[in-house]
């Protein structure tokens, strides 16, 4: 962040993982490349940032969470090391046959992940709203995991023409530190994040009542849930900061763009919630993004390349910001900004959710839209930066509110929402890591976590 740009205002285009990485590869919206939910596939014929520098002969890799359909999905990268977390992917992965090849099992997760064990949880997972240790050791959680493959990717480079894509798993929950960083935080000596509320709101109950029930979180469970959040964060940043040190010790890092995001937010007890799943506040429809460029990029005037920008960004921005750097034009469909560029800020960002929810936001307003039940929110967010008072009955805010009804309507229309796109049997890359098509692998991996559970 200090030796970049830190976007204060940077947004996701759709607040859960696999589609709003869809549109973070792709520069589109989601209501444009059709994977509108965790279980669906970017379908082949749509530019990726990955795939345009591999073509134009960039050695492209990813390693941790891609949460593709199918699990190795060809979207541009040549080589795939993965650790996935939820969906089927978590059968087909590098991560979880190594945890059996190991004969260890990630308890946490397959208690808060999946379905069929989630019903069987630990009376404490419930009590704790899923904050509990990890009971890997710190070698096969997942952020070390994964933080070796990266760290071993970054070895291996020589000189330029090289990408990676490293998706940590966490802070999404469950929030399961390792016992070297459970103890980081103390729960007592915590600050509650602004937008805290006693109770929840009933037009955030009606829409959604919560993974857990968002009506019996306490601030004693918050706060201990904080202190994982925070200490599983704090572990990322070690990682990251290992692939830094790596860079530094091979002489790339002056000539490597590094761009630090996520594909979603957390409530984190926002009014009175956590996780996700309800309306698109800020905290979930926020992301951070830090941009730290080459020295010697081309094309960057000095206040784009350091400091810290209020412009309203999203994680469709990042495709076309990459290619630039890379010298590639970006693909004609793609949707986003280059942030390197001189040029006018956007007026209003779009995030959606769903088959009709839809989030517009401006510096100062923002409109919650239900687009099937015609109903909404609206917020001054001068006067209420934390969104506790809806204003869409308010006389004085019409004008404001058809502006932003009609911005929403001329960028997706509601009568052309396409159906989810899934493809089980689209391309994948050819590498010996990737299981047989017929899925004859997973009769025994899915036995061996049953066993062990």
């Amino acid at each position: 962040a200090e030796e970049g740009m830190r976007f204060e205002n940077s947004f996701c285009p759709y607040p859960v993982c696999t589609p709003s990485r869809y549109s973070l590869l792709s520069g589109r919206y989601v209501h444009e490349h059709r994977g509108s939910n965790n279980h669906c596939t970017l379908a082949p014929d749509i530019a990726t940032f990955p795939r345009l520098l591999r073509d134009a002969g960039y050695k492209t890799r990813s390693v941790g969470k891609m949460h593709f359909t199918p699990t190795y999905l060809d979207v541009g990268f040549e080589e795939m090391c993965l650790a996935e977390q939820d969906g089927p992917g978590r059968w087909d992965d590098d991560y979880h046959r190594a945890l059996m090849r190991e004969g260890l099992v990630d308890f946490n997760d397959l208690e808060d992940q999946r379905d069929e064990y989630r019903t069987r949880a630990r009376q404490e997972y419930g009590d704790a709203f899923g904050a509990l240790p990890s009971n890997l050791p710190e070698a096969w959680h997942t952020t070390t995991w994964i933080g070796d493959r990266a760290a071993e990717a970054l070895e291996g480079w020589t000189g330029g023409g090289n990408l990676l894509m490293a998706g940590f798993v966490k802070p999404h929950h469950p929030f399961d530190p390792p016992k070297l960083w459970q103890d980081a935080y103390d729960p007592d000596k915590l600050t509650l994040l602004p937008g805290w509320t006693e109770t929840c709101f009933e037009h955030d109950l009606n829409l959604h009542r919560g993974y857990f029930p968002h009506e019996k979180l306490t601030e004693s469970a918050l706060r201990r849930i904080m202190a994982y959040y925070y200490a599983t964060i704090e572990q990322i940043d070690a990682q990251v900061g290992r692939m830094v040190a790596i860079l530094k010790r091979k002489g790339l890092y002056d000539t490597t763009m590094i761009l630090y995001t996520s594909d979603h937010g957390e409530y984190m007890g926002f009014h009175h919630m956590l996780l996700k799943g309800n309306h698109m506040y800020d905290p979930l429809a926020k992301v951070p993004l830090l941009i730290k460029y080459p020295e010697s990029a081309p094309g960057i005037a000095g206040e784009k390349r350091r400091g810290i920008s209020n412009a309203l960004v999203t994680n469709l921005d990042v495709a076309p910001t990459v290619l630039f750097q890379a010298g590639i034009p970006p693909a004609d469909i793609m949707r986003g900004n280059n942030l390197a560029a001189p040029g006018p800020e956007r007026e209003m960002v779009f995030c959606e959710c769903g088959r009709g929810r839809v989030m517009s936001r401006t510096r100062t307003h923002k409109l919650l839209l239900d687009q099937v039940r015609n109903e909404a929110l609206f917020f001054d967010l001068e006067a209420d930066p934390l969104e506790m008072k809806d204003l869409s009955s308010d006389r004085d805010n019409r004008a404001e509110m058809r502006r932003h009804r009609k911005a929403i309507k001329e960028w997706r229309p509601f009568e052309q929402m396409p159906e989810p796109y899934l493809d089980e049997n689209a391309p994948v890359i050819d590498r010996p890591n990737v299981p047989p098509r017929d899925l004859s692998h997973r009769p025994g991996i899915i036995a061996y976590y049953e066993k062990r559970w």
